[in-house]
């Protein structure tokens, strides 16, 4: 090799230098590494000083915290960042003069068939007001074409299913006294009608792994479980002990713990239970709401069944609304209670440290008129106007106030649902 001249030796060691301080400089954080990320941005950092150096040995580096977006659901106004709004509604139990009804509601519209969507149309202005709207559908379908029987074995007509849906219900709950009224053919049966319908269920299943699931419904700020039972089947058996799920509150507490295993954010309690035409709760249903609300897993309980409308309560700082009566029916000439009903709309917010709790509580008193047949609102606003009359309405609303409010619902901050006034 020849010689190297000075100039050129100069060069090639200012080349070796550099390479070298470039390393030292990197290894230290102050040039970029590969792909042009420094170590701090490659490991998530959002802090440290503002030339993008790593904090002195020892320093912890800063955890970014996440704002959740703002979601302030359908409701009342949000006080917090994220709401939502659940709705639920009593015994959906279609007795022969409602699917008479609906076969006239369908000969006037030019339609063949049964039509039961005039009968709920005075719900959906409420459900338009919340993110879930959950049912309760006490009895089983038949086919298409019946037969089609009421009381005391129900076999009802599949087309209110249908109307539910169109309504705006996105649930409903299926665990009662009448669910194997017509042994597990027709459990399979209503089952397969919610799913064609496009609503979610619970409370009674087709198979055993079915049954081990938990309803979670997602809304735009939250996950929500439904844990649902009933006290009996009315001295029938179902063929299998998993096909639907009865009142016993380890298996529900059990239920609750796996929805929020599964990220549920807020569980509720559903239970099918009472003395019929009651207007307090029994000894069974204050122990078991009070059992579920004590176990921590549960952020509300609702119930129906008695075919009455009873108290709210708020027990531990958890509602519990003991019965919402009866969503449609027929008219009783016996129990005028029987023909009332209650629409309770509850609003969840989430708080800062993550945890989600009632923010408001508000409920609408209804009843069933016939002439035609029709759910329809006697809260103080009158949104479908007269129902059963003006005295028969006011005298509908007292006797549901008093109930309602016999248990300091009113103090706990429970109030009347009026539509007319706007979120």
């Amino acid at each position: 090799m020849g010689k190297i001249s000075a100039g050129l030796r100069g060069r090639i060691v200012a080349a070796a230098t550099g390479v070298v301080l470039a390393s030292l400089l990197t290894s230290c954080g102050l040039l970029a590494g590969p792909g042009g990320l420094s170590p701090s941005s490659a490991t998530g950092s959002t802090g440290g000083a503002a030339d993008g150096a790593r904090p002195p040995s020892g320093t912890p580096t800063p955890t970014p915290t996440r704002t959740p977006t703002p979601t302030p659901g359908k409701g009342p106004g949000c006080a917090a960042v994220r709401c939502t709004s659940v709705l639920v509604t009593g015994d959906m139990l279609v007795h022969p003069q409602l699917w008479q009804q609906a076969r006239e509601d369908a000969r006037a519209a030019g339609a063949a068939g049964l039509d039961f969507g005039p009968l709920l149309e005075g719900q959906r202005r409420y459900i338009e007001q919340s993110d879930v709207a959950i049912c309760h559908l006490e009895t089983p379908v038949a086919g298409p074409d019946g037969p089609f029987s009421g009381y005391p074995s129900f076999n009802v007509p599949p087309q209110i299913v249908t109307a539910v849906r169109g309504v705006g219900y996105q649930a409903c709950t299926t665990a009662s006294n009448h669910t194997v009224d017509r042994g597990s053919a027709g459990l399979v049966r209503t089952l397969d009608a919610l799913d064609a319908a496009g609503l979610r269920h619970t409370g009674s299943y087709r198979t055993e792994a079915e049954s081990k699931g938990v309803l979670i419904l997602q809304t735009a700020a939250a996950k929500i479980a439904v844990v649902d039972a009933a006290y009996g089947l009315n001295g029938l058996r179902a063929e299998q002990s998993w096909q639907v799920d009865l009142l016993d509150p380890a298996a529900m507490i059990s239920k609750a713990r796996r929805a929020r295993a599964l990220g549920a954010d807020i569980v509720l309690g559903v239970m099918h239970a009472g003395d019929e035409y009651s207007s307090e709760p029994n000894v069974q249903q204050r122990e078991v709401a009070h059992t579920l609300v004590d176990s921590g897993q549960f952020s509300m309980i609702y119930g129906h069944h008695s075919h009455s409308v009873l108290p709210i309560e708020k027990y531990k700082g958890t509602w519990i609304v003991y019965g919402l009566g009866n969503g449609i029916t027929e008219l009783s000439p016996s129990f005028v209670v029987n023909n009332e009903g209650l629409l309770v709309r509850v609003q969840f917010s989430q708080d800062a440290a993550g945890a989600w709790a009632a923010s408001d509580l508000a409920w609408a008193p209804s009843v069933v008129v016939r002439g035609p047949y029709r759910w329809c609102s006697v809260a103080a606003d009158a949104p479908q106007g007269r129902c059963a009359g003006t005295a028969a309405d006011a005298a509908t609303r007292r006797r549901t106030t008093a109930v309602v409010e016999s248990m300091g619902a009113p103090a706990a901050g429970a109030h009347e649902l009026i539509l007319s006034r706007k979120p």
